[in-house]
């Protein structure tokens, strides 16, 4: 897990807001500091991991999964993704 990778999550997550976010890897490079390319390559990544999915494969729309609020609620340790073998 990478501090991209942490960053992608959180900023699906929205905390502190209302709901959590949909978006596309432009607009989460553009609510975040990463460079799009950057935002996109760990995107894959993610979705790989299951840590996000797809909200709206045909238009690239994620949203955090299941595993990956459980990442960042801390019930999930990224080891467990790997023992998963994903």
């Amino acid at each position: 897990m990478t501090p991209s990778d942490r960053d992608i999550l959180e900023i699906l997550a929205n905390e502190g807001g209302h709901r959590e976010l949909v978006l596309t890897p432009r607009l989460i490079a553009e609510n975040s500091d990463w460079a799009r390319d950057t935002i996109r390559e760990h995107v894959v990544l993610l979705r790989d991991h299951n840590l996000i999915e797809y909200q709206d494969e045909a238009a690239g729309i994620y949203r955090l999964s299941d595993h990956g609020r459980a990442y960042l609620a801390g019930d999930l340790d990224v080891s467990e993704l790997e023992d998963e073998g994903v």
